[in-house]
């Protein structure tokens, strides 16, 4: 064995489950003793799979999610062009993969894997992925509404005092009825105590609002919900569900997608119990296009995504960011990251030069790479790797040429007869409307039209002069008599019906579209 297959055998030496990254390549060669293998017990400290277009990182994913379903892991993937649905089909047996595999020693057969579809309220193919507008939250709102500090500060106050009242902000016509009657002298008057609302924030956000209604946001904020716990499961043969939530039909809505993403990851560290450093995690997820999550975030949005990655570790879950370059990821985030998995890394312009040196200082020191040279000549399926040991000691950095998938790289064209035949399409595909703000405020409003035209307006006396003359006399009789024609139209069927309409007017937009 060469000095160098026995350093990185022995730096990636494990004892108990693990997957299998490849063999070690130095100077242009394949060391079949150099062999890279990732432990299961320290795939919840998260990751990254980083690198350039075209340089594999989609079937890095691939590859560890098919591996990690045979180990009984759950997996969610996002896949964003729709590279992962062959997922369930096997991969030709004289295929790129088995090539791969044989070259590297890789007792590999072809396979398909158990693989749920998902989609953004059902834009596109796959079982629909709902939230509630109260569940989702203020700071995850103004993020893909795109608000700035003050209309998050805004938002804040106004899920507060929807939480307050018991008003459920189901969807979005909801949160715009809210917005109106908050914006309204009724609604200024009850947020007196605790804080107002500009005029100028409430109507940049309603315009807002609009931009996101067509932009998918009416399709995925409603019920019935997405449970988190659907994500978390294995098929009768103990293997791992794949759920892949498709976003090819929603790619050109890239703020909607990335918010909805992290909205997962905070649902699994709302709802997963403590569960401690595992033999192998409950759940890895794998966060494709990352860079869009941190792009226009505000500081508080950063702190919780930083908070969320620090402490979801402990509930079982790993997160892999997937994106182009580390540069990406905000330093407190990369930070958290135990595992790299870095595809080429080019360097066409002064910026990209400077991106290049900046990754190169993250990395350990390697005694068989120079690795500002070794990141710009990786061939496709090859990276530069190095994770944490089963001790959470990191691991020598080693260009490794990456295993080929067993299931196909082709996409698939079934989708929508799988995802429709799924027992979670049945749960979710058909959406309810169930009682919420909107429909509350609608008749607080009506309730309060009825109660003025039961009681009866007071009519306004007449100004008449101390001592009238006779045309004074007929103007105030003729006053007199045309309030109390008016107090009868008001009071008429006819007349509330008009009340309310011109009230409803006022506050506005208080019904569906």
């Amino acid at each position: 064995m060469s000095e160098f297959g026995a350093a990185i055998a022995a730096g990636y030496q494990v004892e108990g489950e693990s997957i299998d990254l490849g063999r070690g390549v130095l100077n242009g060669e394949v060391d079949l003793e150099a062999v890279v293998r990732y432990p299961l017990k320290t795939m919840n400290r998260h990751g990254l799979v980083a690198g350039a277009t075209g340089t594999g990182k989609t079937r890095t994913l691939q590859g560890m999610a098919e591996q990690l379903s045979s180990a009984g892991i759950p997996v969610f993937a996002a896949d964003v062009k729709g590279d992962l649905t062959g997922l369930m089909n096997p991969a030709p047996a004289d295929g790129p993969g088995a090539k791969r595999n044989a070259e590297l020693g890789i007792d590999a057969s072809p396979a398909g894997f158990p693989v749920e579809f998902l989609s953004i309220g059902g834009i596109g193919p796959g079982v629909p992925v709902r939230s509630t507008v109260s569940d989702f939250g203020p700071l995850l709102m103004a993020k893909v509404l795109g608000a700035n500090e003050v209309q998050e500060s805004s938002l804040s106050l106004v899920f507060h005092y929807a939480d307050q009242k018991s008003l459920p902000l189901l969807d979005l016509s909801d949160l715009r009825a809210l917005l109106t009657f908050l914006d309204s002298a009724e609604g200024k008057a009850e947020l007196e105590g605790i804080g107002g609302l500009s005029k100028a924030t409430v109507g940049v956000l309603l315009r807002n609002l609009v931009a996101l209604e067509t932009g998918g946001g009416n399709e995925f904020f409603g019920e019935p919900q997405f449970e988190i716990t659907d994500l978390i499961r294995t098929d009768p043969q103990g293997h791992g569900i794949i759920s892949c939530l498709e976003l090819a039909a929603v790619q050109d809505k890239p703020r909607l997608f990335s918010t909805v993403l992290m909205w997962l990851v905070g649902e699994l560290f709302e709802q997963l119990p403590e569960v401690g450093d595992l033999d192998k995690p409950k759940l890895v997820f794998f966060f494709d296009e990352a860079h869009l999550l941190f792009a226009d975030a505000s500081k508080a949005f950063l702190e919780s995504i930083v908070q969320t990655v620090r402490l979801i570790r402990s509930k079982g879950v790993g997160i892999y960011f997937v994106t182009q370059s580390p540069k990406d990821i905000p330093a407190d985030v990369l930070g958290q990251l135990g595992g790299r998995v870095q595809h080429a890394l080019r360097a066409f312009t002064p910026d990209d030069e400077k991106a290049l040196s900046a990754a190169v200082k993250t990395y350990p020191k390697s005694d068989f790479y120079d690795l500002k040279e070794t990141l710009t000549q990786l061939g496709t399926g090859e990276a530069v790797v190095t994770i944490l040991n089963e001790k959470g000691v990191p691991t020598p950095v080693v260009a490794s040429r990456l295993p080929g998938p067993c299931a196909s790289m082709d996409s698939a064209g079934d989708v929508t007869a799988v995802a429709s035949a799924s027992p979670l399409f049945t749960k979710y595909g058909t959406r309810v409307d169930n009682q919420s703000a909107r429909e509350m405020l609608a008749a607080r409003v009506e309730e309060k039209v009825d109660q003025a035209a039961e009681e009866g307006a007071p009519a306004a006396e007449p100004k008449v002069s101390k001592k009238p003359g006779k045309k004074a006399e007929e103007s105030a009789g003729a006053l007199a008599g045309g309030a109390e024609a008016l107090g009868k139209v008001l009071n008429s069927r006819e007349g509330k019906k008009l009340q309310r309409n011109l009230v409803r007017n006022v506050l506005g937009m208080l019904t569906k579209k």
